[in-house]
């Protein structure tokens, strides 16, 4: 079975200097910039987020970015206005290679959040990540990129229940670590069978 790189959301509004920072978010990118001849297929995924998105803090008034308000779908962390499509934060980090197979947009309807690769924030909206993989003959991917947290957390979780052998090389990436979110997700993807190398 082939094997897949599935890089997740390192955007200049991911990095240092942008609206929604992950610390070092751009130490990465060499590493995976180097990594990337090494799989059969590499996929980048980016989040591309109309004006006005439901899960910015903006879009409600009186709410605080890093809060919290329940959706239809479930409980929902209100962001920054961030990745705004069309915009420089919404851009690859320059350095970044974007020479990959398949470029994934998430997020772009605007009631709904994405954090997976896979699926929406409703887990039942498919991204058709999975379609592509497995017409692609992939039985394996590699998760890297941001933030450790949420975006990769969601995304190697999905792609493990979704039956593909899934590992995250946390070294190729970095987290925002809000309220104990990186032990969460750490052991969210342990139990769900994530190799962590």
């Amino acid at each position: 079975m082939a094997h897949a790189l599935l890089v997740i959301d390192v955007q200049n509004d991911f990095c240092p200097g942008g609206a929604l920072a992950v610390p070092g978010g751009d130490a990465i990118v060499p590493m995976i910039n180097a990594m990337m001849d090494d799989f059969d297929a590499v996929i980048l995924t980016q989040d591309w987020h109309p004006a006005g998105h439901s899960s910015f803090a903006s879009a409600h008034p009186g709410k605080e970015p890093f809060g919290m308000v329940t959706m239809p779908y479930g409980e929902q962390v209100l962001w920054p206005d961030h990745c705004v499509q069309g915009t420089h934060g919404a851009a690859f980090h320059p350095d970044l290679r974007t020479d990959g197979d398949l470029i994934i947009r998430k997020g772009y309807n605007p009631a709904i959040d994405s954090y997976s690769a896979f699926f929406e924030n409703d887990h039942s909206t498919n991204t058709g990540l999975d379609g592509y993989l497995n017409s692609r003959g992939i039985g394996t991917v590699t998760v890297v990129g941001l933030a450790t947290d949420f975006c990769v957390h969601f995304s190697a979780v999905d792609a493990a229940k979704a039956g593909f052998e899934t590992r995250v090389i946390l070294d190729a990436c970095r987290g925002l670590d809000m309220d104990g979110s990186h032990a969460s997700a750490i052991d969210s993807m342990k139990n769900a069978g994530v190799t962590l190398a």
